[in-house]
């Protein structure tokens, strides 16, 4: 069970895997992001005598472990030291490489464990559990597999190790190399050893090839490349989707019943995702949204969408609370599904708006916006227009309370007026036309309603008195110029009242479960993008350089951050976070051209 996240995640685009710092398998769902965790430790409970759900090599007398990614890859690396001198090495993959014209992406898991030198003891436990931990799998095995049976299907281990010593978990000596393959219940053709080098190889050229067509900032090169291979493996090749977190109900906070599953696709998350890649030339992961987030649109009932979807792109995630896992250190209650899919989040139609308005822009794409591509965005503005005075439960997500969030509103303003600027570049002057006068009708109700007088602020919310990190992004999005005095006013109060430390929180008075008692993180990287655009760039380095030594050994990030401790809380690896180093380090680094 892993007591931190101090976490590295594998995958390839149709599953994920996190694995600790001592190469437990934590965390592994099946068929896809969003099935049931086979490796679920992350969530168990490590003082069960019995204890199921996991995946490990455990050393005899061991003394040390180091872990790191090959360069430019999502290829893990966990070595292993005993007393004696002995070292082993564990690779970890998830094998993606183009094979036959098309992307080849097995549900599959691939460990090596190579000895590198003396004669280590190693004991393998592999104890695959089936609906949340619930139970063991059923067992049925050959020569060289090992069946995992469960009622959601069969996990098959094919491998060239011991059956005997893997299913009695007896400890052996490590003469040289065995290799794990987790994989469909399907013979593996050819020799396991040789099938498993030959993918680690295509494996690798694939990310290193991707990894090269980067456009990357000149400073931290090496925390980009990481955050950029982490969007990319949580995006899901089949759909399309992109989900927020490989997780669920990891807390925001020790013992606060903030435990959310964030494994589908939160329309938001997304456009912040497809516009980070872009910046970076990863254009297809925004190619592959828009068929995702196209078809979502076409079946919403009344031309309404909701904040969050399934990643198959189902409307209905209903919420519960699963009985068989205490949680992360015992913190449950541990859920599956999110109620968000039920919520008003006006913000939602400007945030799909504005991660297709790059197809209409960028003249690398081969399948360019069209005329027929923007009537069927209309339909979305329109209801911008209808709600963008409406309340609703926010970006936050507010479960008790509902208002006319600021923030909502100006993203309500956003889809306006990228239509119009999608019309002006379609040559359609008459629809270019009424989008900008919705625009500017909307921009204006928001500076009447939403501006604060006493505190010379846009305030969270219409006639509102408290502060949102959500406005940080006014300039970000096009509502506010830098040097209009209003932006000034309000990044200024939300540091008087957001700002504990280094950090920003994402607001401050109580919500349907108290006060927030951590940094939500991306806030942070809004602030400094803030203080950027304010030409306050020195104060904006210092507090990244802070932010890039709270993530873990690999460059990961959760959620939130306790600002005493500096540790990390809520569902892992978090898109926003990895997104928010991103778009931070493109501003901040010197360019290409000034840096010799």
């Amino acid at each position: 069970m892993a007591n931190s996240l101090d976490l590295g995640l594998i995958g390839n685009c149709q599953i994920g895997a996190l694995i600790d710092t001592t190469s437990e398998i934590v965390w592994y769902c099946l068929p896809r992001f969003d099935g049931d965790p086979v490796f679920c430790s992350l969530l168990g409970n490590s003082a069960a005598t019995d204890r199921i759900g996991y995946c490990s090599v455990e050393m005899k007398d061991q003394i040390g472990a180091e872990q790191t990614y090959l360069a430019n890859s999502a290829l893990l690396v966990t070595r292993l030291t005993d007393a004696q001198g002995g070292v082993v090495e564990i690779t970890d993959f998830a094998p993606r490489f183009r094979q036959y014209g098309r992307m080849f992406t097995p549900t599959m898991l691939i460990r090596t464990v190579h000895r590198l030198q003396g004669s280590p003891r190693i004991q393998l436990h592999i104890r695959p559990s089936h609906d949340y931990g619930r139970g063991r799998c059923d067992i049925t095995y050959g020569s060289h597999h090992i069946r995992y049976v469960s009622p959601n299907g069969v996990m098959r281990l094919s491998t060239d190790a011991s059956i005997t010593s893997i299913l009695q978990e007896i400890p052996f000596f490590l003469e040289d190399r065995i290799t794990l393959i987790f994989g469909p219940d399907e013979t593996i053709p050819g020799g396991i050893q040789e099938l498993a080098q030959r993918f680690q190889a295509e494996t690798l050229s694939y990310w290193h090839e991707w990894v090269r067509d980067l456009g990357i900032p000149f400073e931290w090169q090496d925390e980009v490349i990481r955050a950029a291979i982490t969007l990319k493996l949580n995006t899901f090749d089949d759909t399309g989707a992109i989900i927020a977190a490989m997780t669920t109900s990891i807390p925001e906070a020790p013992d606060s019943g903030r435990n959310w599953d964030y494994r589908y696709c939160w329309i938001r998350d997304s456009y912040f995702v497809v516009n980070a890649l872009n910046r970076l030339g990863a254009t297809r992961t925004m190619e592959h949204y828009l068929s995702y987030l196209i078809n979502v649109v076409a079946v919403a009932p009344g031309k309404q969408i909701q904040p969050v979807y399934g990643i198959d792109g189902r409307a209905r995630l209903e919420e519960s609370e699963i009985n068989t896992l205490p949680g992360y250190r015992g913190m449950g209650p541990v859920r599956v599904g999110n109620q968000a899919y039920e919520q008003l989040q006006h913000d939602v139609y400007g945030s799909a708006i504005l991660a297709v308005t790059h197809v209409f822009f960028d003249q690398r794409l081969v399948n360019r916006g069209d005329t027929a591509l923007f009537h069927r965005l209309e339909p979305l503005g329109e209801t911008a227009i209808q709600v963008h005075d409406q309340p609703d439960a926010g970006l936050w997500e507010l479960r008790g309370t509902k208002r006319v969030h600021t923030f909502s509103s100006i993203m309500c303003w956003a889809a306006c007026d990228r239509l119009a600027k999608i019309a002006t570049k379609l040559d359609l002057a008459e629809r270019a036309t009424f989008w900008s006068t919705q625009a500017e009708r909307i921009h204006a109700t928001i500076c009447e309603r939403a501006w604060n007088e006493r505190k010379k602020a846009f305030a969270a919310s219409f006639e509102g008195d408290t502060m949102d990190a959500s406005l940080l992004l006014m300039h970000d999005v096009g509502f506010l110029a830098a040097e209009d005095p209003r932006f000034t006013g309000t990044v200024v109060a939300i540091e008087k009242e957001l700002r504990h430390s280094d950090y920003i929180f994402r607001y401050v008075e109580e919500d349907d479960f108290g006060a927030p008692e951590n940094a939500f993180i991306v806030c942070t990287y809004w602030y400094i993008y803030a203080l950027v655009a304010l030409g306050r760039s020195d104060e904006a380095r210092q507090l990244f350089e802070n932010l890039l030594a709270r993530h873990n050994r690999h460059g990961l990030m959760a959620e939130h951050l306790d600002v005493r401790t500096g540790e990390q809380w809520g569902n892992f690896v978090q898109t926003y976070s990895m997104v928010g180093l991103i778009n931070s380090a493109i501003r901040l680094s010197k360019r290409w051209d000034h840096a010799f």
